[in-house]
């Protein structure tokens, strides 16, 4: 699946997305509907900016959300096999109110994925008791 980072610029609100390049038509239809409504109060157009160097992206399997009171930041890393330190390639920082979108669109687009490809498996292992012993339960023999 290829995934395309686009811009959107409404006046002084820039908003930056991370989309299926089949998704970013039917946002650019919404935000057209959206744009049309207001095209007469402020005279908007719509700008998208996608250089060569976000188009081609970058491969992550390994992702860290955090929060404060005011923002959400997301890391994006990559984790290799043998090497005991993840790479983080990209970060952003988000507005908690997109951080909701972002979850609805994720949300969204889960479903949509599922309705055409089939339900997705999560590959998770099998995890064994916690405890509080940092190596684990640990075997006793008699």
């Amino acid at each position: 699946m290829e995934v395309k980072t686009f811009v959107v610029r409404f006046g002084q609100m820039t908003l930056m997305y991370y989309l299926c390049i089949r998704e970013i038509k039917y946002y650019l239809n919404h935000i057209n509907k959206m744009d049309n409504n207001n095209q007469n109060q402020e005279g908007q157009q719509l700008q998208i900016d996608l250089s060569p160097e976000i188009a081609k992206g970058v491969y992550t399997n390994f992702q860290i959300i955090s929060h404060s009171s005011s923002e959400f930041v997301l890391d994006f890393a990559t984790l290799l096999p043998g090497v005991p330190k993840a790479t983080v390639t990209s970060r952003v920082i988000i507005a908690p109110e997109h951080a909701l979108r972002l979850l609805a669109a994720l949300q969204d687009n889960v479903v949509r994925y599922e309705k055409e490809f089939g339900k997705i498996d999560r590959h998770e292992p099998e995890q064994e008791p916690r405890t509080i012993a940092p190596f684990g339960p640990g075997k006793v023999d008699a």
